[in-house]
């Protein structure tokens, strides 16, 4: 695409006519682009307006400057600037038009009244205009500035504005032209064109001639190509529509004290994110933000009842349990947003209802009653990620282990205890027999996992150590484990199988997990006394 300065020049001589409209902010201006039109119209009385201060340079340069560089970071289609009267004499003529270049913004409009301006539209007549050599020696001094040769000019005439006629009208215009305006702007406050075609006629095409319709919006467009008029430009439109809006909804909702009759006029808010361009965010993190953090998510199994806590799960599932007045659920999810991961879906069962923590997706399983932990899993296979965490809701764990974990490279990865078993207690069907023993000296070492399960499974040799319930699935894992699930399903006892059968299919296809060693600093809960042990863990290891 050309250059916006190349694209405005080409309107102006393009030989048709041609059309702008104003805005007065980033959002605005992308509007503006999406319905289609080729350019944008930086206009005064807007960019004014929405800070509600007056058009009469209450608003400094800079801060319009500022705005623009929103407005054309938002669009790909040229910026022309209402610049009033250039901001001062010469030299300030000289700093805009260099500044309006830096960021990338086509063209200005300067008119010829004295600074600081007054709309046109209020008591014009009494407002003096510049004269004729000092607004000329204001164009010379910007096209002698600028940098890029397609930067444009246009000089604005407010002969008619100020109750000049036509003979004085055309002799500021022909000036303008003769100094070096790329277009000629001629401006009028009556509610027809006469003034306009007047001046147009007697203009002959000399240069671009263009026009703000405002006050005689009425007039058919097609009279405005019939006197070669190069470029019209529908000046505060956007502003007055916005006003106009944000009135209407802001009394609505003070005389209703309600949203109810207003949610179904004003744009959705993903609406806002789609301007706002939230989608393109999405897509760059997944290529620049760290995987380990910015696209991690999380599955955690938590459909159980927990029958041996008793009465503590009467009427709530294991995962809501209390440990040290936090329930493990949010003690999880905890863990979890603090490493940046904030995808976290839950696989309830029982008690689903009473899983009220803030932050997570709930997916009820609804085969919990009978089925195992994967079917659990398959009821949440669709919000299985590039990198995600799967886990059992019971376990509580020192916050370095996820962390390392997230920090591996690795398709699998298991986190095993290498402890002594004797100092283990709890659940031993999750006992892990490993390609190598934990050797503590060495960093990630390269260990892969080649069986979970009870003693009486694998008797080869004594097991290296305990799963705790923790396994990571990133990169090619995340299909690894979709296709095994796939396969598994297919077999008659899927119900009853548990993650363990999941992981020994891997391991007998060929994709064995790679282990994470670690050597004590977690827990699970499966009884009463383990509920009385989590408090001591948790409170002497909050982090």
């Amino acid at each position: 695409m050309s250059r916006k300065s190349t694209q405005l020049r080409q309107l102006l001589t393009s030989g048709e006519w041609e059309f702008i409209l104003e805005a007065h902010n980033g959002l605005s201006a992308r509007i503006v682009e999406e319905a289609g039109f080729k350019g944008i119209w930086g206009s005064g009385l807007a960019l004014s307006a929405q800070h509600a201060v007056r058009d009469n340079n209450e608003l400094s340069w800079t801060q319009v400057v500022d705005t623009l560089e929103f407005m054309s970071d938002a669009t790909s289609i040229p910026i022309l600037l209402d610049g009033d009267t250039g901001y001062g004499d010469f030299n300030n003529m000289r700093r805009l038009v260099n500044k309006l270049e830096q960021r990338d913004i086509a063209g200005v409009c300067i008119e010829d009244k004295l600074f600081p301006k007054t709309n046109s539209f209020i008591q014009g007549e009494q407002q003096p205009l510049e004269d004729i050599d000092s607004f000329c020696g204001k164009i010379k001094a910007g096209k002698d500035a600028q940098q890029d040769k397609d930067f444009c000019i246009i000089a604005r005439v407010e002969a008619f504005i100020a109750g000049w006629g036509l003979d004085e009208a055309i002799r500021r215009g022909e000036a303008y032209r003769v100094a070096g305006a790329d277009a000629v702007l001629i401006h009028s406050k009556l509610n027809r064109p006469d003034e306009i075609l007047a001046f147009s006629k007697e203009w002959d095409n000399r240069c671009p001639l263009v026009i703000v319709p405002t006050k005689y919006y009425a007039t058919p467009t097609e009279l405005f190509r019939q006197h070669r008029i190069s470029l019209v430009i529908w000046a505060n439109h956007m502003i007055r529509a916005a006003i106009a809006a944000m009135q209407a909804t802001a009394a609505n909702i003070r005389a209703t004290d309600s949203l109810v009759d207003i949610e179904g006029q004003v744009a959705a808010v993903p609406e806002i994110f789609r301007l706002q361009g939230a989608d393109e965010l999405l897509e760059a993190e997944k290529r620049y933000a760290p995987a380990s953090r910015q696209n991690a998510t999380a599955i955690i199994l938590g459909a159980t009842r927990g029958d041996a806590l008793d009465d503590l799960t009467r009427e709530r599932p294991k995962v809501m349990i209390p440990v040290a007045g936090k329930p493990v659920l949010r003690r999880l999810v905890d863990k979890f947003k603090g490493q940046g991961i904030n995808d976290i879906t839950v696989v309830a069962g029982y008690h689903a209802e009473a899983i009220d923590v803030q932050g997570i997706r709930v997916v009820v399983s609804p085969d919990w009653k009978k089925g195992g932990e994967l079917s659990s899993l398959a009821s949440a296979l669709e919000f299985l990620g590039e990198d995600s965490v799967l886990l059992y809701g019971d376990l509580l764990f020192r916050t370095y282990i996820l962390n390392n974990l997230l920090e591996w490279d690795a398709p699998l990865l298991a986190v095993v205890d290498s402890s002594p078993l004797e100092y283990v207690s709890g659940n031993v069907n999750d006992l892990a027999w490993c390609s190598g023993d934990d050797d503590r000296a060495m960093y990630q070492q390269k260990v892969s996992l080649q069986h979970i399960g009870p003693e009486r499974e694998w008797k080869q040799r004594p097991p290296n150590g305990r799963w705790i319930g923790l396994l990571r699935i990133s990169g090619e894992g995340k299909q690894l484990v979709l296709a095994a699930m796939k396969k598994l399903a297919a077999d008659a006892g899927f119900r009853t199988m548990g993650i363990p059968d999941l992981v020994n299919h891997l391991v007998n296809s060929g994709n064995a997990p790679q282990v994470q060693y670690i050597t004590g600093h977690w827990m699970d809960i499966n009884n009463l006394e383990d509920v009385q042990r989590a408090g001591a863990f948790a409170q002497g290891h909050r982090s």
